[in-house]
């Protein structure tokens, strides 16, 4: 709740602005905190130097006030329109975290069941948008890096719930040749760009998926039991080519046990998409769906720390 505070009081970016180093009289003229917390704020800053928000020393001159800035952990917070602020207000806000608050009462109830995040609030709308987008401009650019021979040989690829299009927007900035589309549900195609050389279509993934030479799905099969899991899946399957013509499912998703993550990522990650009634899957899991979706083979690759890029064929 500390970074959630330094987030909505937008901190970073007081202290960005004063060339990354910055006292707190200084950060105080460009946030909003009323004179009487002025030391409630340096100890929010006590907390967050200690988590490696930020860093802190001591000034060179007679006075000696602190001198708080920035670290790498939240030079990912500012500066480039990739940084991550949005998402990780996303994550950190209440329609998020609330919901693992009745997760007693959610063990309690016979599945299938509404999720505990739909009963509480439905759509989360515009915060849920934007946090996703800018998860999708900071992964995908790691995509493309780590992983360039994914797209070389593809002529078209659609983005499936892919939201705003952040992630078809870098793919197809970074490989021209390619044709990039976004499949998603009607009223997020209503308010998606216009103008862009990415196409928008309107649909749902558990009906139809339009042919494509590549499927990209990132971040979304761990939202969905295995049952769902299939179906997306087996939707998928049908809008591909062979795999001897290039066709090919790109996952970008959660395996339990494969790269860097560690045992308190892993926890968090799957006490959370636990309560939207989703699954953290390990490489048997996975398998176990993609074999039942009707694909012969998959590749692993962990390059994202807790994710990985899967590479299923048909």
């Amino acid at each position: 709740m500390a970074l959630k505070s330094a987030l909505d009081l937008r901190i970073p970016d007081a202290i960005y602005d004063h060339g990354c180093a910055a006292t707190l009289s200084e950060i105080v003229t460009k946030v909003t905190v009323h004179p009487s917390k002025f030391s409630c704020l340096r100890r929010l800053m006590r907390v967050l130097t200690a988590a490696g928000i930020f860093s802190v020393r001591c000034s060179d001159n007679d006075g000696g006030e602190q001198v708080y800035g920035l670290t790498p952990a939240s030079h990912l917070l500012v500066g480039n329109p990739n940084n991550i602020a949005p998402f990780l207000t996303l994550m950190l806000d209440r329609i998020m975290a609330s919901p693992l608050n009745d997760l007693s009462k959610w063990f309690q109830l016979e599945l299938p069941d509404p999720s505990l995040f739909e009963v509480m609030h439905g759509q989360p709308g515009v915060l849920f948008n934007e946090g996703m987008l800018a998860d999708s401009n900071f992964i995908t650019d790691i995509i493309i890096k780590e992983g360039n021979d994914l797209f070389q040989d593809i002529i078209s690829l659609i983005d499936v719930a892919g939201g705003l299009g952040g992630a078809a927007h870098a793919i197809s900035n970074a490989f021209p040749h390619l044709e990039c589309s976004v499949l998603e549900l009607p009223h997020v195609v209503a308010n998606a760009p216009t103008g862009t050389k990415v196409k928008y279509m309107a649909g749902d993934m558990f009906e139809s998926i339009p042919p494509a030479n590549a499927i990209f799905l990132k971040w979304v099969l761990h939202d969905w039991d295995d049952d769902k899991c299939v179906k997306i899946l087996k939707n998928c399957k049908k809008a591909i080519p062979g795999r001897d013509e290039g066709g090919k499912i790109i996952v970008v998703d959660i395996v339990v046990g494969a790269g860097q993550s560690d045992l308190t990522n892993n926890e968090v990650q799957t006490l959370f998409v636990m309560s939207i009634n989703g699954i953290e899957r390990d490489e048997q899991e996975w398998k176990k769906v993609f074999l039942e979706a009707g694909f012969s083979d998959y590749k692993i690759t962990p390059v994202l720390g807790v994710r990985s890029i899967i590479e299923v064929y048909p």
